[in-house]
């Protein structure tokens, strides 16, 4: 096997490297060509080549000024976003400060409302405000003082005046002529002239109390305030001015104080009807613009200006400064809750825009980086003159590689179809001669032969296909299968190399796991194939165990937990943890000693663990990180000594992985190795696979031994658990024993004991006290009980002092024949097959056969015939559409694909094209029916007889003409369903 491989790496590997200077020659064969084409002679050449050239750097001079362009007005984009970003994020600040005074203000209306004029005597008094006002400061972070201005009436003003002990002021003077902070005394202001109502101020915060006892009616900018604040029932700003006594710039924001009985929808009469008063804050726009920009930390980078923008064409500059070096300029709307009045923030940069040294390094790196391009085009398009001479003698290369290739490929397609023609010849002769009068141990025998092909041949599948694994087109199937069943064949397979080594081979599965299971059978055998197979190899001594448990069980409790002591081995020979061959599996995290956490799954899958535990010689350290590389081998030697290809742990990564699962190993040199992998199947069979036939049906327990009571005598609690899982599948009760002592106690007190199972090593160990359990196992009452001795080798003779021998490992189907041989218990020699529905299906059908191969014709004439079929047989595809051309008496048509002269998609579609024109002259009456049996529509069932059943090979046969596949050798349940669709039972069928 290692030379086809060899062929078939060879192969791949000349492969690629012929298309990657295929690629390669072809690219510079085109601009060479082009290069001839477009420029013509050397002198041409160059000077085409000069000019462009230059047009190449021109191209990079304007490319690269363009860039520079491009990334400057880039910068000074961000520069203008960054202006943005800043001049509103003062406006925001600003404008949210200024509506929390001026709700502070607001309140502060309600309150002098209800208690100053809705109490007599009033509650509040000029010391009481002040205070009042001076510790809720804070919560008006942008006001310089508030002060209060009660309405008074004309015929009011003089009991006013007494009340209060001082005159109403007049403030128009002051601000037609305002005065220096030093020069201000209110007791030199001029009195209010006679008017129809006053506004004097009766109480202010301290830093404003030289406003009390001023009319603020007599001021044109606070008239205006008062008159639209009273009316509109909404707080009103005036325009900026000089406040008094400071001459800073400012503003007065105004809330009217209304009687408490005002109603929320009063008309402006009826406001100012029911005004009390005027509570005014004032604001000093400079100091308190200066201090929110002194809070951010970017305050001395730009330049801020706000404007009161009510006259668009004046508008009144309230804070800051017109100087800057920068010319770029950003506004954003200020909005104080006073409809009427406009204002904005304008802001700027203190400096000018640097330098953009990024755009002016970037564009002389590309101008320098497209000067290069040009000189290695340059370059290139000279190398490629000088590669000319090369470039046919590439091609003279690649056309014998291409055909070496395709002699090659030739070659593997026909190997593989002349390695599997035998082997289903053997395999069918193996299936017909299951139909004759044997034996039940001689129907297992068959079986593991059949089961031994079958292996065969799927093995050089999997080798040829080793391409089509790798590159992701290997195909799963899904169909229902007996877990144990297939575990039992693989036991069977290896069952006689463990017994020539002596190795104890075992299988254990968990009662936690289905007994169906939906997936692809062939597959998972496979991937314990390979495991087991290697670990026979590798073995002299201990046991190869395989268990299989799910995956949510497996750190929470096992039935058969592996410890480092060697008496909980199956053998007693120390092992790799195997906790350690899945410490790496992603899908497994583990934070504790007893948690397991998995990827959740649909409750109709079942995520299963198996183990392969050995005692064989382990993998060395250094070659641990290539056990599943393809083609490698641990050591060079192991090749020699061992045989193998290195390539059954690669295809088992790969199939695990499609499965949905993970593969990993512990392996301690001298000790041995775990191999574990996981894989997901699904609980309950889609509606499709459903109709499909069971894989591998299982041994269940047979009512023959049902009720039986067994005793299994063994020292080693893990083998003993192993013998009692098997024994317990033929419905018979076991009891476990560690010695034979015991034994006979039991046998003497117990209840009537059927079967005894005693290990070997046991039975050797004291020969007197076996000698002792012999005597006393004849001399006991009744029917003794039959002694039988559990072994692993195949020279123990069963005589007087001997008991009888059954050869491990154990499975359902050899210990059920070696107990009706023994036990004396008649069974069923019918073979459980649907022959039955077959029979009525082809009893008396005329059914062709078309296969090259004389085997292969006398398998299939051989199956069919059991069923009552004529069968006639043909070598040839010529032979089949001579035989099958209209009129014809023939039902159905058994095809194989590769063939001679002419394969079975050719011949089929040739049928197809004769059974069509036939159909059209018959409808258009250009023929006769009688001509053809008066028949209208001519179309025989044709079904392709092959070895490679994918869906590939499927679609093409459906393509080509045919109604359907069967496998070679038959396989009954296919073969029913297929023939079911065409065919309806006679009535006159007999089994």
């Amino acid at each position: 096997m290692n030379w086809f491989i060899n062929e078939v790496m060879e192969a791949k590997v000349g492969l690629v490297w012929v298309q990657f200077w295929e690629k390669l020659i072809g690219k510079c064969c085109k601009m060479h060509h082009q290069y001839y084409q477009y420029i013509g002679s050397q002198k041409a050449r160059n000077t085409w080549w000069r000019r462009v050239l230059v047009a190449w750097v021109l191209c990079s001079v304007f490319g690269s000024l363009w860039i520079f362009h491009y990334m400057s007005s880039q910068a000074t984009e961000k520069r203008k976003e960054g202006l943005g970003s800043m001049c509103d994020e003062r406006a925001r600040m600003l404008q949210d400060q200024f509506n929390v005074s001026m709700n502070h203000i607001q309140a502060m209306s309600i309150l002098i409302s209800t208690f100053h004029h809705a109490k007599n005597p009033s509650a509040i008094d000029q010391r009481t405000f002040a205070r009042y006002t001076e510790r809720t400061a804070f919560e008006r972070p942008l006001t310089s003082g508030v002060a209060y201005a009660v309405r008074v009436l004309h015929s009011e003003r003089e009991r006013f005046e007494k009340q209060q002990g001082w005159t109403i002021k007049r403030m128009d003077k002051i601000e037609q002529s305002p005065v220096h902070e030093d020069d201000y005394a209110p007791e030199d202001l001029e009195p209010s002239p006679t008017q129809d109502e006053y506004a004097p101020v009766i109480f202010a915060q301290d830093t404003i109390s030289h406003v009390v006892s001023l009319d603020m009616l007599s001021g044109k900018e606070d008239r205006k305030n008062v008159l639209r604040a009273r009316a509109s029932g909404k707080g009103v700003l005036t325009a900026p001015f000089k406040l008094i006594k400071t001459n800073r710039l400012g503003v007065i924001l105004t809330f009217a104080v209304y009687k408490r009985d005002l109603p929320s929808n009063a008309t402006p009469n009826e406001r100012i009807q029911a005004t009390d008063g005027y509570l005014g804050g004032v604001f000093d726009i400079e100091s308190l613009v200066e201090k929110l920009l002194q809070q951010l930390a970017s305050n001395q980078t730009i330049l801020v200006n706000v404007y009161d923008t009510t006259n668009q064409s004046h508008p009144i500059s309230m804070y800051g400064k017109d100087v800057s070096e920068d010319g770029l300029q950003h506004v954003s709307p200020l909005n104080f809750g006073d409809p009427d009045r406009k204002h904005e923030m304008r802001c700027r940069f203190k400096q000018k825009q640097p330098w953009p040294w990024l755009a002016i390094s970037t564009s002389i790196g590309i101008l320098i980086i497209a000067l290069l391009l040009g000189y290695i085009f340059h370059a290139t398009l000279n190398r490629i003159m000088k590669v000319e001479d090369d470039y046919h003698e590439m091609m003279e290369l690649k056309k014998r590689a291409e055909a070496a290739d395709v002699a090659k490929s030739q070659f593997l397609a026909t190997v593989s179809h002349e390695i599997r023609s035998p082997m289903n010849g053997v395999l069918g002769m193996l299936d017909l001669l299951m139909d004759t009068g044997l034996d039940f141990t001689q129907q297992d025998f068959v079986r593991s032969v059949q089961d031994s092909g079958k292996a065969l041949v799927s093995l050089v599948n999997e080798v040829l296909d080793q391409a089509k694994i790798e590159s992701g087109k290997l195909e799963l199937e899904a169909i229902p299968f007996n877990l144990q069943a297939i575990l039992d064949d693989i036991l069977s397979l290896f069952s006689g190399k463990s017994q020539e080594k002596g190795l104890e081979l075992a299988v254990y599965i968990s009662d936690s796991v289905p007994e169906m299971l939906v997936g692809d059978p062939g597959r998972f055998r496979q991937i314990i194939t390979n495991l087991v197979g290697n670990s026979i190899k590798f073995t002299e001594q201990g046991h190869i165990f395989i268990t299989v448990n799910l995956v949510e069980e497996v750190l929470e409790s096992i039935d058969l937990e592996i410890e480092s002591s060697t008496n909980s081995t199956l053998s007693g020979y120390p092992i790799a943890n195997r906790r350690m061959s899945w410490a790496g599996f992603k899908t497994l995290s583990q934070d504790g000693p007893t948690a397991c956490h998995f990827p959740p799954l649909s409750p109709d899958h079942i995520n299963l663990m198996v183990s392969v535990e050995d005692t064989g010689v382990g993998i060395p350290v250094e070659a641990q990180s290539r056990v599943f590389t393809p083609f490698m081998q641990v050591q060079p030697s192991i090749s020699r000594t061992h045989g193998g290809t290195g390539i059954g742990l690669s295809i088992s990564k790969c199939l695990v992985g499609l499965m949905k699962g993970e593969i990993g190993f512990a392996s301690v040199p001298t000790i041995g190795s775990t191999f574990t992998f996981t894989v997901v199947f699904s609980n309950e069979p889609s509606e499709y696979n459903k109709s499909q036939p069971i894989k591998n049906t299982s041994i269940s327990a047979s009512s023959e031994f049902k009720g039986m009571r067994a005793l299994v005598v063994d020292h080693r609690p893990i083998r003993a658990k192993v013998s009692r899982y098997h024994i317990q599948r033929l419905g018979i009760n076991v009891e476990l024993l560690p010695d034979l002592n015991q034994c006979v106690h039991t046998m003497i007190g117990g209840s009537a004991i059927n079967m005894i199972f005693v290990e070997q090593d046991l039975w050797d160990k004291d020969t007197s006290i076996s000698d002792l359990f012999i005597h006393n196992l004849r001399n006991s009452n009744g029917v003794p009980p039959k002694l039988f001795l559990l072994t692993n080798s195949s020279d123990i003779i069963s005589d007087v002092l001997t008991p009888i021998v059954i050869l491990k490992p154990l499975r359902a189907g050899m210990l059920a024949a070696s107990l009706h041989r023994f036990m004396g218990v008649r069974i069923n020699r019918n073979r459980e097959l649907p022959v039955h529905s077959l029979r009525h299906l082809l009893l008396g059908r005329k059914i062709l056969i078309i296969d090259d191969n004389k085997v292969n014709r006398i398998v299939a004439a051989g199956a069919l015939k059991r069923y009552g079929a004529d069968v006639v047989c043909k070598n040839s595809g010529i032979d089949a559409i001579r035989l099958l051309t209209p009129p014809h008496r023939f039902d159905a048509c058994f095809m194989d694909i590769q063939m001679p002269e002419m394969d079975g998609f050719e011949a089929t579609r040739r049928i197809r094209e004769i059974e069509c024109r036939i159909n059209d002259s018959i409808k258009v009456g250009e023929q006769s029916k009688e001509a053809y049996e008066n028949k209208c529509n001519w179309h025989v069932p044709i079904f392709a007889m092959t070895a490679d059943v994918i869906q590939a090979t499927h679609e093409k046969c459906l393509r080509c003409g045919m109604d359907g596949y069967v496998t070679k050798p038959f396989e009954i349940d296919l073969l029913y369903r297929e023939v079911s669709q065409f065919f309806h039972s006679t009535s006159n069928g007999t089994l």
